[in-house]
């Protein structure tokens, strides 16, 4: 009897980057050959960038074509009613109820938050009861729910595997009705150390879930109900891709193609999300104030804007262009590049976010931004970003420089470039305890649960 399609349904870039640059996708391919296909349930501009990265002989899907924009009128109406109930009953109503119910980024709910993960008036109408809200998921997963078209006669027709980069997507949701709803066997991954709390509602009824740490597999089954025998821990994938040595000379030609010398030494800032933090335009802006008066001549300034950050034209313009400083370009698609600057930068100045733990894991000396520059009294946003359940083992590590002013910024650069390894052993303990094994082969690991699962 003939083996089922696997099909590799990538949500979005966070997990399209560690998919294709950690290995995964190329694993996959040589492990199942012919049975795979990848399909991008996300659009926009960076689903080609990753499209022409598909191996050779690998089927590919796009949105457009499961989800077409132009339907039968029949079609649109249930489309349309089934996104009323949604907005009402099922992804956002759900995950803010989940948040409130365990007590998940309390500092950072407020009503209007760009952050819908964080928008309490998306709640619903219903009643904030066990009962109702048990209806409500029961709906939301219900294998009756509408479903696309395109989507549901592919699937009908082929009967995959599926295997979900990001199984807490709002896009992953009709693969899960179909799941249900037709039998499949289906494997999520987990896709980042904080989405066990914080970022929705996680169904129990997938028959393997792949993530990253102990910790993560804890909350899988103390938050979502998961049985303990389904959850494969792996390490981190991002891991193997800074496990591997990046030469001197990389970065120093790095550092020339964005004009810095590299000669002096180099401090990475990193940006966080205008929704995470409003008020970093003027903290960066000051920053470079202080450094041309101050430390000009000891080393370089480089900004490395979030991926998502839409607005870092505007939020880094009074930084752009001047010597001595150079800003990247907000990229998904650059891991290697970050890579090499996390080996050989001097130091890292962050608001929280995975990129901290990423310099951690690097052994960078980092200093951790806890203050809003400029902001009016009252308003407090950087500090609240390392107070996710999530965060608790870093925030208690000791393993960089809490700044919550400006002077404890710059006092912390200054010990970070004079005492690089005076938090090593900080750095490195937290760093095994959040990421998991470290040894190069996490991605190996998660080819190899999630080709167990398709057999």
């Amino acid at each position: 009897m003939s083996q089922p399609p696997v099909w590799v349904v990538v949500a979005d870039p966070l997990t399209a980057r560690t998919f294709f640059d950690c290995g995964i996708m190329d694993g996959l391919a040589g492990a199942l050959g012919g049975r795979l296909t990848i399909v991008f349930s996300f659009r926009g501009e960076q689903v080609a960038d990753w499209a022409a990265r598909v191996p050779e002989g690998v089927c590919v899907l796009s949105a457009e074509e499961l989800w077409p924009e132009r339907v039968p009128s029949v079609e649109r109406v249930l489309r349309r009613i089934d996104g009323a109930l949604d907005e009402r009953l099922g992804y956002f109503p759900l995950a803010i109820r989940l948040n409130l119910r365990h007590g998940f980024h309390a500092e950072r709910m407020a009503v209007g938050h760009r952050n819908h993960l964080l928008d309490s008036s998306r709640v619903g109408p219903l009643p904030r009861r066990p009962s109702i809200e048990r209806a409500m998921r029961a709906w939301h997963f219900s294998p009756r729910r509408h479903v696309a078209g395109a989507l549901r006669g592919r699937v009908e027709a082929e009967r995959p595997v599926l295997v979900l980069s990001n199984l807490q997507m709002q896009s992953a949701t009709p693969f899960l009705v179909l799941k249900r709803r037709l039998g499949l066997t289906c494997a999520g991954y987990v896709a980042s150390w904080d989405h066990t709390v914080g970022k929705g509602m996680i169904w129990d009824g997938l028959e393997s879930y792949v993530v990253q740490n102990e910790r993560m597999r804890d909350d899988l089954v103390r938050y979502h109900d998961i049985p303990r025998e389904r959850i494969v821990v792996t390490g981190w994938p991002q891991a193997d891709v800074f496990h591997e040595p990046r030469p001197r000379a990389a970065f120093d030609e790095l550092l020339r193609g964005h004009g810095l010398d590299p000669s002096r030494r180099l401090v990475l800032v990193t940006g966080n999300t205008p929704s995470n933090t409003p008020y970093e335009a003027r903290f960066f802006e000051r920053l470079v104030a202080w450094w041309r008066e101050a430390a000009e001549g000891r080393f370089s300034l480089l900004f490395r804007p979030h991926p998502r950050d839409g607005e870092w034209r505007e939020r880094f313009a009074p930084v752009i262009d001047m010597e001595g400083v150079a800003v990247q370009a907000p990229s998904h698609t650059d891991l290697a590049v970050l890579a090499t600057l996390l080996q050989h930068a001097d130091a890292v100045v962050s608001n929280a976010g995975t990129v901290l733990l990423d310099a951690l894991v690097n052994d960078r000396p980092a200093v951790c931004v806890l203050y809003d520059e400029g902001a009016p009294p009252g308003e407090s946003w950087a500090a609240k970003s390392v107070l996710g359940e999530h965060y608790r083992d870093v925030a208690a590590s000791r393993a960089y420089y809490e700044a919550r002013s400006f002077d404890e910024v710059t006092a912390g650069i200054e010990r970070c470039l004079e005492r690089p390894a005076e938090l090593a052993g900080e750095r490195r303990a937290v760093a095994e305890r959040v990421v998991g094994p470290m040894d190069g082969r996490s991605a190996e690991r998660v080819v190899d649960a999630l080709v167990e699962v398709t057999r």
